[in-house]
């Protein structure tokens, strides 16, 4: 069975279709998803490297935070364009909560254009432990790190 991201999120993704430009050199984010983060650095990460727009574009009812790439701005995952970036983590007043009941994770990652086997088989064959979700079938999957694995921002490995 195959685990789709809400139908919210892939508006917020399709709505990056129209809206980012290719530029000449593209930042990979491939290092950034090897899942061994959390929520907190891989967006403060982007947003001062002034790839994302600060503000995010859509908040999902769990408190998902979806940022679009800045205009002109080439983001790649794995070799897949990248539409979105996503990340939530609870108590961290980075992310903007959302009207419903929020994740007890945290959670981040990307959505890019590429089918789902696509993108599975290429991040698997990078080692690289993220969990991959249909955004939209054949068009959109989304690379996604969550879990209690990730270390939350607000506590240090001690704790």
């Amino acid at each position: 069975m195959k685990k789709r991201l809400p139908s919210t999120l892939a508006a917020a993704a399709l709505i990056g279709l129209g809206t980012c430009p290719a530029a000449a050199d593209a930042q990979e984010l491939d290092a950034h998803l090897d899942c061994k983060s959390n929520a907190h650095t891989f967006i403060s990460s982007l947003l001062t490297d002034a790839v994302i727009e600060p503000k995010p574009m859509r908040v999902e009812k769990n408190s998902v935070n979806a940022f679009r790439p800045v205009r002109g701005t080439k983001l790649t995952a794995f070799g897949f364009r990248v539409y979105a970036v996503v990340g939530y983590e609870q108590g961290d007043d980075m992310f903007k909560p959302g009207s419903g009941e929020p994740l007890s994770h945290p959670v981040y990652g990307v959505v890019v254009s590429g089918s789902m086997d696509k993108v599975t088989q290429r991040v698997k064959s990078a080692g690289i432990d993220a969990d991959t979700r249909e955004v939209t079938p054949l068009l959109m999957t989304a690379i996604i790190c969550s879990g209690p694995s990730l270390q939350p921002s607000s506590q240090s490995p001690s704790q």
